[in-house]
């Protein structure tokens, strides 16, 4: 960031109202996302090992396809916050209903890959002959409910945006709710099995995305605001959320060599790899909540043309995610000892496992910045930049990981070229903000 004078205390404590507002229903939301799965997992198991094989075959996907359109929400709540900040409502849900539109053919056009190819995409992932047929029957039900899935990505942007993430939490956690009553009902009660549970996650889903439709198109009729599909708007939409797909596939892609690299460096470690990964992705969680209040304040300010109240408050924020980092790195070694039991009684496992817990915890003050630099950028509407520094950053992390078992390294190597990875991230992110070109003030970039 560009030399500033020191953030007056009332300015810093209105930052922190704002920050703490935004972040920590945000977080609530995020952390309920992957309890669907975990309440459909446990539902599941009971009926035997081959329908939850087939539940983790078809979730993995799933998760993956939604994943890959999580720019719906991203710039959605830039575009939207931009609005809000000039003044003009109307337009700033007018855009949201762009993306909201743009989520729904998107989701048909899933459906119509998924539907056909399901039974060959099951195969491609190396489903047994078991497995394969749950594997294929979830898949197919549950692809019924993307378009819900990618509504509620588009309307969640919507309402932060709107500066709101309180409604998002109480949907999310409503969703899950509805989720694990109609799972229990449809398995076991009505004895659909494996279909049940697709069925009621389908179920709750729409839900949610009614929910939220219901809220948008209120807000549409209260501010005068066309609920009409604009060709415009939409190809607007889905142009602003390209260079973030090419980000999140970037991403995705490193997450996937990391796991193939650890497969290959043995069963234990690969093991161990997956423990590590997923208290990362936790931590994650904790930390995109921060970005995503940068995302929806920042927009808010450059919507208003005051570039230095978004200066001031990236600064803030940046301050927050490195103090966050510390904080979890702490809480990461100090609970090492009672974590890793948790998912394994292999010593083996255990001590693959331990420096590469202490690499995750040291690198969490890093991790802080990443993700706050990240959703003060999305918030800009930064995302050309974001789209290549991803790239470059994926182009250094290939060859650091894919050395890690030519040179014999282990676990730890992997998780130190993650570590680098975070690295080269932060430095791009850092050169950004410092440069100040992202402070691109009115109410659309």
């Amino acid at each position: 960031m560009t030399q500033a004078p020191e953030i007056p205390e009332a300015t810093r404590r209105r930052h922190d109202r704002e920050i703490v507002a935004l972040a920590v229903p945000a977080f609530g939301a995020l952390v309920a996302e992957p309890l669907f799965v975990m309440a459909d997992s446990a539902i599941v198991g009971h009926l035997g090992t081959a329908q939850l094989a087939g539940l983790g075959v078809a979730s993995a996907l799933l998760t993956t396809a939604v994943s890959v359109f999580v720019f719906l929400a991203y710039a959605t709540t830039a575009a939207v916050a931009r609005r809000v900040g000039s003044g003009d409502r109307q337009g700033a849900i007018r855009q949201g209903m762009d993306g909201i539109w743009l989520a729904l053919l998107l989701g048909v056009a899933v459906i119509a890959v998924v539907l056909p190819l399901a039974p060959a995409v099951v195969d491609l992932f190396g489903a047994s002959t078991t497995a394969a047929p749950y594997a294929t029957t979830y898949l197919r039900i549950s692809s019924l409910g993307i378009p819900a899935m990618l509504v509620v990505l588009a309307a969640t942007g919507v309402l932060r945006g709107l500066q709101d993430t309180r409604t998002s939490l109480y949907v999310a956690v409503g969703g899950f709710i509805a989720n694990a009553i109609l799972n229990v009902s449809l398995v076991y009660g009505v004895g659909l099995g494996i279909a049940g549970s697709a069925w009621g996650t389908v179920i709750a889903q729409c839900a949610m995305a009614a929910v939220y439709l219901t809220m948008v198109i209120r807000g549409a009729r209260r501010h005068g605001a066309s609920l009409r599909p604009d060709a415009a708007g939409i190809r607007a939409s889905a142009q602003a959320g390209v260079p973030l797909l090419v980000r999140t596939l970037s991403l995705r892609a490193i997450l996937m060599i990391a796991t193939g690299v650890a497969a290959r460096l043995g069963d234990a470690d690969i093991a161990a790899h997956q423990i590590i990964l997923s208290l990362w992705s936790l931590l994650a969680f904790a930390l995109d909540a921060i970005a995503i209040a940068g995302q929806a304040i920042i927009g808010r300010y450059l919507g208003a043309g005051d570039a230095e109240g978004a200066r001031a408050a990236c600064r803030r924020m940046v301050q927050w995610g490195i103090a966050s980092g510390v904080v979890l790195g702490l809480l990461v070694v100090v609970a090492r000892p009672l974590f890793l039991p948790l998912f394994t009684s292999d010593p083996v496992v255990e001590d693959a496992a331990l420096p590469a817990l202490l690499m995750v915890a040291l690198s969490q003050p890093v991790c802080g910045i990443v993700f706050v630099l990240d959703g003060v950028l999305m918030g800009a509407g930064d995302g050309p930049y974001l789209a290549w520094a991803m790239l470059v950053t994926l182009a250094v992390f290939l060859p650091a990981a894919l050395l890690v078992p030519a040179f014999g390294g282990g676990l730890t190597a992997l998780w130190a070229a993650m570590t680098l990875m975070m690295t080269v991230r932060m430095a791009t992110l850092w050169w950004r903000s410092r440069s100040g070109r992202w402070l691109v003030t009115g109410a659309t970039r």
